[in-house]
């Protein structure tokens, strides 16, 4: 265990270090790389803060109206709770937007289920092997501009299905 949490808090550094040894060994001028790649960053952001503005704007109207649950609920009602539990459904839903509203309706399952309950391990394992589909493919689709996305979309959302079903399954195990 000593030897993970040294390897843990030494690799970042040791990375740094490499990378700026690599550069002297290479004669590059490595702090104007950084702040042009510093710079290549910030117009990243600028151009796709409206589109995160918007998701979050987007994700905070359905939770705030009452429009997540009523989807969740007729899921709900359509999967019989047979596949996925019926309080994992709003978290998928918001999964599939944003991470940190599904955050937070992970810890409201924590606050109210427990972390180690069945719920609260199913949570933990879905949040650690689904991505956030819309959130993205807008951001990373829109940075670099692509407009025909052909089969991201079908196979993002299969792919979460397939990591929900599988948290299930898993947590099923575990407990």
């Amino acid at each position: 265990m000593k030897l993970l949490l040294f390897l843990s808090n030494t690799m970042i550094p040791l990375l740094i270090f490499y990378i700026i040894g690599t550069g002297l060994m290479q004669k590059q001028n490595i702090y104007e790389q950084f702040i042009h790649g510093a710079e290549d960053g910030f117009r990243t952001v600028i151009k796709i803060m409206p589109t995160l503005i918007g998701l979050m704007v987007a994700v905070g109207i359905l939770r705030a109206s009452g429009l997540l649950d009523a989807v969740s609920a007729l899921f709900e009602t359509f999967l019989g709770g047979s596949i996925v539990p019926g309080e994992m459904i709003p978290v998928f839903i918001v999964r599939l937007f944003s991470n940190s509203a599904a955050t937070g309706l992970v810890l409201d399952i924590f606050k109210e289920y427990g972390t180690d309950s069945t719920l609260g391990t199913i949570a933990s394992i879905m949040m650690s092997s689904t991505e956030t589909v819309f959130y993205t493919m807008t951001v990373y689709f829109m940075a670099v501009k692509i407009k025909k996305t052909r089969w991201t979309l079908s196979g993002a959302l299969l792919a979460t299905i397939a990591g929900t079903v599988a948290s299930v399954v898993i947590a099923g195990y575990v407990q």
